[in-house]
């Protein structure tokens, strides 16, 4: 029987009723004390380094994350980490580049309703996350809606709905059915893990609008050690910025160039408009990757080094499927 450790944060999952609305409350032991079919497949045991709306998550929250991960790494099988789903597929992002390496499973799941109601989904994914992680698969994965989701692939894509995460650019890499893993692809770590304690968290996200004002870029380029440009289609810059987007570079900053697109990824070399600012400024261009894993592959890299060519060969170097071009 595997032994698992059971991280909780907060979240919807373990929420209960405020007058202000609904806010985290329920401690660990009784979100396990919902599953009680668990205790024929896994010995779990829990700890909740955190109690918050998964709205209040930051970078250091996740270098928490990965430290409880890591002081009990050799004690357990498998992790499962319950989070609110706000922020849930930024953290698992976060955590594939945090935690690499890693032969044993780590789980992230949430609900879209508190574990203590009738028609909750939280009972559900919570024990399919336990299974999930009871069968030895390697990697950093979300697990939510009978899905089993790359941890760099995940997108909340409804707010309201039990379905409420996708895999965007990439497939699933398993199914629960009927209590049953269903494996489509291997879990792609392999190796010793590696654990990171740094993150760079001076990292702005400008998305273009039509009619954007120039100052934009030299208002969050003032703050920032690397800027994420999400603009349409599959990428390019508006002749109104160029000058903006020269001086950000020339200051040193790392600029990503993205879209705002969900699916299919950018391609610079297609119009002219993209074409050129990435031959001028060596931008880079982060392709099928989701904004999730964009955002924070950039903080992890500028966390590892300021030197531009090594920041672009770990940027385009893939982890847990989250590149592919």
């Amino acid at each position: 029987m595997k032994k698992l450790l059971l991280i909780a944060t907060g979240g919807t999952i373990a929420s209960t009723k405020t007058e202000g609305g609904l806010a985290p409350g329920l401690p660990p032991e009784e979100l396990l004390g919902r599953v009680p079919d668990a205790r024929t497949f896994c010995q779990v045991d829990a700890v909740q380094p955190m109690n918050l709306d998964s709205t209040n998550i930051t970078p250091s929250h996740w270098l928490g994350l990965a430290g409880v991960v890591e002081e009990n790494y050799h004690r357990y099988d498998g992790f499962v980490i319950c989070h609110g789903t706000d922020t849930l597929a930024y953290s698992g992002a976060a955590l594939s580049y945090l935690i690499q390496g890693t032969r044993k499973p780590i789980v992230l799941t949430g609900a879209q309703k508190p574990i203590d109601r009738e028609d909750t989904d939280a009972r559900q994914n919570l024990l399919d996350s336990l299974r999930f992680a009871s069968c030895g698969d390697s990697g950093v994965c979300i697990v939510f809606g009978g899905h089993v989701i790359a941890g760099t692939r995940a997108r909340k894509t409804r707010t309201k709905s039990y379905n409420a995460f996708s895999s965007i650019n990439f497939p699933d890499l398993a199914e629960i059915r009927d209590s049953r893993v269903v494996r489509f692809l291997p879990c792609g770590e392999t190796g010793k893990p590696v654990f990171t304690k740094k993150l760079n968290d001076r990292v702005a996200l400008l998305k273009l609008i039509p009619g954007l004002s120039p100052e934009a870029f030299s208002a969050l380029g003032a703050w920032c050690d690397g800027l994420i440009i999400e603009s349409y289609g599959v990428g390019g810059i508006p002749d109104a910025y160029l000058q903006q987007l020269d001086m950000l570079v020339k200051a040193g900053k790392t600029v990503v160039l993205a879209t705002q697109v969900p699916q299919e990824g950018s391609d610079l070399s297609v119009y002219q408009v993209g074409h050129r600012v990435k031959e001028r400024y060596h931008l880079l261009e982060p392709y099928d990757m989701t904004l999730e894993s964009t955002v924070t592959k950039l903080m992890w890299v500028l966390g590892q080094t300021a030197d531009p060519e090594e920041a672009r060969r770990l940027f385009y170097t893939p982890v847990n499927y989250d590149l592919l071009f």
